[in-house]
């Protein structure tokens, strides 16, 4: 059993107040569910704060604090830490307390605006066919050994992160893929690891309602190359002006990777159609089931840090023409009508004019693309008109709709995407504001050949509204309606 002085190491402190020897059982973050003689961290969150709980975890076991500033009454046979920065020190405490697994890992983490999902479980899936037991942190999913979690948060906090590779690490695995968010990065949920590799994907707008500037949001996800160890590369793509920036202060060794820049990795699409693209990597042909620019990108990737871990070229290859689309991207199907239907997590302005773009280069204009979409409530409010516009002018017709509205009027929201349409386009918009019914309709209008995409939602399998999440599954429902195409 650890303790809180074995936990304590390599944490900065401004005073302990109490006994370090003594044991700690486990760490909490809730005062609720805590077990006896657990660490309680007091964190100053968003909308509540874990000092005002110190009390009561201590009544439900706790025997020892973490917190930024003491109580006014400190309770006998309690150790109380004081800290600068009690999520900080949470990344440490619990690499120490689940004996640094991390750093038992080969622990890649993507970070992006847009591709951390497909590049990280692209990844898993290819290590995994070349016989490696792999681990997954994703959006989507936690995968690991043959245990599979629906992940609640892109990256999870501190104990849950160290939680995950520990066992891991019991179940021999020995690469893990991991998305870190911005909001990871400025929380402070990875700290105390030790990553073997980071990938710079693209930066655009996301996250404003948190980060409130775009510089604020660009520099959080510096941060995390900066931190980067010199034992650890860092791979970034050239084609997003920030690549280069990324990177100007990491001790990791630096690559690069590029469709349009000099890069030390490059591919070229030779080839896209709705069933596939041909793509030359480092000047070798492959055929992949992925589509578009954007997965030419993710791809390369995806080679790039398969052969910086010295995988044989010929083999990422063969295993890239076996990779099949992440559930949400860019995901399709065709119904008996000839209706080509297309679901993406699409849900910022760059996304949303990458997959629509990547549509209008395979199309023929012999039909009609129809866009579905919605934006989030309770998110980044700039992003609506910006989304908006981009729908209306690369689509014949966009219906808008409900993304998760969850505590905002969905009307309000449409009404603000509406704002960013140009007047030109107004006669291709539509409004159906529940989502299901606006897929109905999408199912009613396409003709034989059309093609419908369906954004936003993605893998999500959910409708959260006025604080509850309702099932709702994009490709199921677009099944469900678009097979009663004639």
């Amino acid at each position: 059993m650890k303790t809180l002085q074995d936990i304590l190491y390599r944490v900065r402190i401004e005073g302990i107040f109490g006994r370090p020897s003594i044991a700690v059982t486990s760490l909490s973050l809730d005062s609720r569910t805590l077990k006896q003689g657990a660490l309680y961290i007091a964190q100053k969150g968003t909308q509540l704060d874990g000092h005002d709980f110190i009390s009561q975890a201590i009544k439900n076991g706790a025997r020892s604090v973490i917190c930024e500033s003491l109580p006014k009454m400190c309770e006998e046979g309690i150790t109380y830490v004081v800290v600068n920065n009690s999520a900080q020190a949470l990344g440490v405490m619990a690499s120490n307390f689940y004996d640094n697994p991390s750093e038992k890992l080969q622990l890649i983490g993507i970070t992006g605006t847009n591709g951390k999902t497909s590049i990280s479980s692209l990844l898993y899936k290819l290590f995994s066919l070349e016989g490696y037991s792999c681990g997954l942190l994703s959006t989507v999913s936690v995968k690991y050994a043959d245990k599979e979690f629906q992940a609640t948060h892109t990256t999870p906090d501190a104990i849950t992160l160290n939680k995950y590779f520990k066992e891991m690490i019991e179940l021999g695995v020995s690469h893990c893929f991991m998305e870190v968010s911005s909001h990871g990065i400025a929380q402070h949920r990875i700290e105390g690891l030790e990553f073997a590799a980071g990938v710079f994907t693209n930066l655009t707008h996301d996250h404003l309602d948190y980060h409130k500037t775009f510089k604020n949001y660009r520099d959080t996800k510096k941060l995390f190359f900066d931190a980067l160890p010199k034992t650890a590369f860092a791979l970034t793509n050239l084609d997003d002006k920030n690549g280069g920036y990324m990177l100007q202060n990491t001790q990791a060794k630096k690559y690069s990777y590029a469709l349009r820049q000099h890069a030390d990795y490059k591919t070229q699409i030779l080839e896209c159609q709705f069933t596939g693209m041909l793509l030359k990597i480092q000047n070798q042909e492959v055929w992949t089931s992925l589509v578009g620019n954007f997965n030419a990108q993710n791809l390369l990737a995806v080679y790039a840090i398969a052969d910086l871990f010295n995988l044989p070229s010929i083999d990422i290859l063969k295993q890239i023409s076996k990779l099949k689309s992440v559930e949400g991207r860019f995901q399709s199907f065709q119904t008996e009508g000839g209706v080509t239907v297309i679901i993406d997590y699409a849900h910022t302005p760059d996304a949303l004019a990458h997959v629509l773009e990547t549509i209008n280069t395979i199309r023929t204009r012999n039909e009609s693309l129809f866009t579905l979409l919605g934006c989030g409530g309770n998110r980044d409010h700039e992003k609506r008109p910006k989304m908006g516009q981009i729908a209306a002018e690369l689509s014949d017709k966009v219906i808008f709709t409900s993304d998760n509205p969850r505590e905002e009027d969905p009307a309000t929201i449409i009404s603000q995407m509406i704002e960013g349409v140009p007047a030109e386009h107004y006669k291709k918009i539509l409004k159906v504001t529940l989502r299901e019914e606006a897929i109905a309709m999408a199912g009613q209008l396409a003709k034989e050949r059309d093609i419908v995409l369906i954004a936003g939602k993605g893998h999500e399998d959910y409708q959260e509204i006025q604080g509850k999440r309702y099932p709702f599954n994009d490709f199921e429902l677009a099944q469900q309606f678009f097979s009663k195409t004639d």
